[in-house]
């Protein structure tokens, strides 16, 4: 088969959902191929919607809260939303595409490509069959404009959300958020330990600050690093972003017990190697943080979507949060020392969490291009 997978830098998670599912094509022996479609523009702004997503996200991030509102708003009105006719305007590129490069299906692991998809068909354009899959605990806004052959959900308890939003429950398919088969291997902790070159006998946190930057990373940093113990080490894990890095490099030179990381391509075997992780809560990352089996805190999420994806995770039990950094911070250093707590949180994580969402994309995949629907 081939399969185009589509999505959008406005975010990691959406490319990493799109990489776990291009990864499980590929080991299949499937001809797949993963592209933001905006690339196909010659117009900058088109071009850059991603990065000025995330500079929004970065800057002002009660303002993004805000027009997460207004959408949810929008979505009660009769009639189609900007962000559905903005993403009308690359249906002629994107008809263009699949002239030259055919599918048999296309996945979007977000929304804008969704809405691509479904202002085609509006359109009387040939378009191949589609699956959405939403990486977030929750019905975004504008899902409901879009017409996918399937949407993936994160979890079955969601289901009634997504149909009261207007999607056919016949199309709905509760499969889970897929993850990269390095955060599914089988490796202890001790082996993970090895493979980073940590130490055994030492209590590693660890502290992500998420893909759009934003958060309260360096103080909570400081305030771990006040009450932390003997044998604890804090690893911190920026990723792309370079500034809050060079900050801590600067804030701790002389602690030998903070080790400030940028982009890694180790992600799951610090989750594995760790014992405790402070995170945003973004659907992706919290997926795989649960998939990994790690005790989880989350820090204070970007309002909208990561607001949700919280709430969803402490309803079940799977993860910790505190409103301030100072609490956030003590509350990580409690759980460590409560062996209970955190095994009743790891089962609670085995439990709500799919583990194989990625092969079950893939298997949904394979059955739409044998009952030719």
């Amino acid at each position: 088969m081939n399969i185009l997978i589509l999505s959008c830098d406005t975010g990691g998670g959406h490319n990493t959902a799109g990489f776990a599912v291009l990864e499980e094509l590929k080991r299949r022996g499937h001809h797949a191929e993963m592209k933001d479609p905006f690339h196909l523009s010659q117009n900058l702004a088109a071009r850059h919607v991603g990065s000025f997503y995330v500079k929004l996200v970065q800057r002002q991030p009660k303002l993004f809260g805000f027009a997460y509102r207004l959408g949810m708003m929008v979505t009660k009105l009769p009639f189609k939303s900007p962000v559905f006719h903005a993403n009308g305007h690359m249906t002629n590129l994107m008809s263009s595409y699949l002239e030259e490069h055919p599918a048999d299906v296309m996945v979007a692991p977000h929304l804008f490509p969704a809405e691509i998809f479904t202002s085609m068909k509006q359109k009387g354009i040939p378009c191949p069959k589609s699956i959405f899959i939403a990486t977030d605990y929750a019905c975004i806004p504008f899902t409901e404009e879009t017409d996918c052959d399937y949407y993936v959900i994160p979890h079955k308890s969601l289901t009634k959300e997504f149909v009261r939003r207007g999607i056919s429950p016949d199309k709905i398919k509760p499969l889970g958020i897929p993850v990269r088969s390095a955060f599914t291997s089988a490796l202890t902790k001790e082996q993970a330990r090895k493979k980073l070159g940590l130490s055994p006998n030492v209590v590693y946190y660890l502290v992500v600050g998420g893909s759009m930057g934003a958060g309260k990373v360096k103080k909570l940093v400081k305030y771990l690093a006040l009450c932390r113990k003997k044998q604890e080490h804090i690893i911190v894990i920026c990723g792309k972003n370079d500034a809050l890095r060079q900050k801590l490099k600067r804030r701790f030179r002389k602690d030998t017990g903070i080790s400030v990381l940028g982009i890694t391509n180790e992600m799951a075997l610090y989750m594995q190697a760790c014992d405790l992780l402070f995170s945003k809560p973004g659907g992706l990352s919290s997926t795989e943080a649960a998939v990994t089996g790690i005790p989880l805190i989350h820090t204070t999420p970007i309002p909208g979507c990561e607001t949700r994806n919280r709430l969803f995770f402490r309803k079940h039990g799977m993860s910790l949060f505190a409103k301030s950094t100072w609490r956030q911070a003590r509350l990580g250093q409690k759980l460590i020392r409560h062996p209970q707590k955190v095994q009743r949180l790891k089962q609670n994580q085995k439990a709500h969490i799919s583990r194989d969402a990625a092969q079950k994309i893939c298997d949904l995949i394979e059955s739409m291009e044998s009952h030719h629907l």
